[in-house]
């Protein structure tokens, strides 16, 4: 069974609004392998707008961007399949994304027993749905260390019935500062 990886930036209040703040050339690292070891992504519409068609067309046309901005886009870019959760969307962007609007659990329960890599999630409503039905294996939080103050919130106005019990199972410290936690479901 594949592993549903939840990785995400956030900052020591808890903000993981990315217009908020960038993360560093070591963090974006981190996340080109986790990127490499996945051949699905599951967004929610949100999440899905911010990454499709922007890092499609970083890859297509990488003049001016960072280098790790640019390995990330070709990451991005090979991977297989980007299956996203809307009601609102209708038409996918390119030919390898899908709009579902069935029942989350079952449709990520499928994804799970179908062969390959690794799937990836992120963003804030999706995940908290996923993370109350209890389908995240493994949690990535990237910790930088500033404070923003405002923006959207890690697992904000998530309903757990009961508590979600996470084992941390590594710790990295970047070269920025950045902290990365990664945790399995208990």
């Amino acid at each position: 069974m594949r592993n549903l990886i939840y990785a995400i930036n956030t900052t020591l209040d808890g903000c993981c609004d990315h217009t908020k703040f960038y993360p560093s050339e070591d963090t974006m690292e981190y996340f080109i392998q986790l990127t490499r070891d996945a051949d699905t992504f599951v967004y929610g519409r949100k999440t899905y707008e911010l990454m499709v068609p922007y890092w499609p067309d970083v890859a297509k046309n990488p003049s001016g961007d960072r280098k790790e901005d640019i390995e990330f886009a070709q990451a991005f870019d090979a991977v297989n399949k980007i299956v996203v959760f809307s009601r609102s969307l209708d038409n996918p962007v390119d030919k390898k994304t899908r709009i579902v609007n069935t029942n989350l659990r079952d449709e990520i329960l499928k994804l799970k027993q179908e062969k390959g890599k690794n799937i990836s999630t992120g963003g804030i409503d999706l995940a908290s749905q996923l993370a109350k039905l209890g389908l995240i294996d493994e949690y990535h939080f990237v910790v930088h260390p500033i404070i923003i103050g405002e923006g959207r919130r890690l697992f904000e106005g998530i309903d757990l019935r009961e508590k979600l019990q996470l084992k941390l199972v590594e710790s990295t410290v970047f070269k920025s500062g950045a902290v990365v936690l990664r945790y399995l479901k208990q």
